[in-house]
């Protein structure tokens, strides 16, 4: 006896893999179209390592260039708090 596999829905795509909407401020470092939130910060990160903005003696600290600080806030923030920071800068594509 043979089963038959019943046909699957496309999978949509998570919370982490939606596209959203940059802010003008994160524009400027990530582009303006439509990114996922792990895309985003891959290119924040392509960006500090780029412009060598980690704290030399603690490497979990990153210090805010002209174009971060609109983004962070403030001058300095450690990478736990980088997702959390973004999520202002992020609406619904």
């Amino acid at each position: 006896m043979s089963r038959t596999v019943a046909p699957t829905k496309p999978r949509t795509a998570g919370a982490l893999g939606r596209p959203l909407t940059p802010s003008p401020a994160l524009a400027a470092v990530v582009g303006s179209e439509p990114l996922a939130r792990t895309a985003v910060v891959s290119k924040l990160w392509d960006h500090i390592r780029t412009h060598g903005l980690q704290d030399p003696a603690d490497k979990r600290t990153i210090i805010a260039d002209a174009k971060l600080r609109p983004i962070f806030g403030k001058d300095r923030l450690t990478m736990f708090e980088l997702s959390k920071v973004i999520g202002p800068h992020l609406t619904a594509a």
